[in-house]
């Protein structure tokens, strides 16, 4: 048995597809669990609920925690802890190895060009400080020999079907509306993305093969191109004219007095003022597998759009 704990998350949906490689036991843990195979098996879960976790993790051989919460660093730094804290404590408990979809905030700012699984933690963001505590969890068991578990770290992702991808908001949405495109501070600097497809698939191989446990692992991601090239790719795809309007930081902060969202993005804008590469070759080259292209991965987008 296998279990998602979020399934509800970006990934949760086709993480529940590929992982029917590897086993037909497949429970979906979350507040509002769905079926995806016709096999699963639905628990109730509130991640926060320490006996909910107990129950959804009891009996599983590997977990995956890939829920999302709701973008607001209050509810991150009150959430996020007690999530992984529930989470370590009833994997330890039933012996259940641990994946961990996980970002890139907890990075250092002035080392995001090339980031790889070795790239110093340094977070300056409120954000970044939550995901580097809840990784460093992880981290303190696995070294003391008490939990199996590994960290898969995504980019920011774009992806067919997501409702909470910046890319998919404001690029491919308002291209296909007839709007301009939206960019943050500028166009020149480089910048990536993880396919969601592409990270459910290999985070599904992380979990199954037993020598990845104990390391993190940057999931496979597009070489970084420029805000304007990416931009140009989905026009291209669309068949419109790549028009492009780019918030300042200066309009963002004005627009976070009003926005809630907005407010959430501004302690972000230091991954769009400089490049972003997020490098991972270390996958790739252990599991031959090479991300989906971006134009086909554009195609994808659209078409559930």
């Amino acid at each position: 048995m296998q279990v998602i704990l979020g399934s509800g998350g970006a990934i949760g949906k086709d993480l529940a597809i590929e992982l029917k490689k590897y086993t037909h036991k497949i429970r979906l843990a979350g507040r509002n669990p769905k079926k995806v195979n016709d096999e699963d098996e639905l628990v109730l879960c509130d991640l926060t609920v320490e006996e909910n976790v107990d129950n959804a993790v009891k009996g599983c051989e590997i977990a995956y925690l890939t829920v999302g919460i709701q973008y607001k660093l209050n509810v991150w730094q009150e959430q996020w802890p007690l999530i992984m804290k529930n989470t370590i404590t009833a994997c330890k408990k039933h012996g259940t190895k641990l994946v961990f979809f996980d970002n890139m905030y907890m990075y250092h700012p002035g080392k995001l060009n090339p980031m790889t699984e070795e790239t110093q933690v340094l977070p300056v963001s409120k954000k970044g400080k939550v995901r580097a505590e809840i990784a460093q969890m992880i981290l303190t068991e696995v070294k003391s020999g008490k939990l199996q578990a590994l960290i898969a770290r995504a980019a920011d992702f774009y992806g067919p079907g997501i409702s909470n991808s910046v890319f998919n908001e404001v690029v491919v949405k308002n291209l296909k509306a007839g709007k301009k495109a939206n960019w943050f501070c500028s166009l020149n600097y480089l910048h990536n993305f993880t396919f969601t497809p592409d990270a459910a698939i290999a985070t599904a191989i992380l979990g199954n093969t037993a020598g990845a446990y104990g390391e993190i692992w940057h999931l496979p991601t597009v070489g970084a191109i420029t805000g304007k090239e990416w931009i140009e790719k989905v026009a291209a795809v669309i068949g419109v004219k790549p028009k492009i309007q780019v918030a300042s930081r200066f309009i963002i902060k004005i627009m976070g007095l009003f926005n809630p969202v907005m407010k959430e993005f501004v302690e972000m804008l230091y991954q769009w003022d400089r490049d972003y590469n997020f490098d991972s070759s270390k996958f790739e080259t252990i599991f031959k597998m090479k991300p989906t292209p971006t134009e086909e991965a554009i195609r994808q987008i659209i078409k559930s759009a």
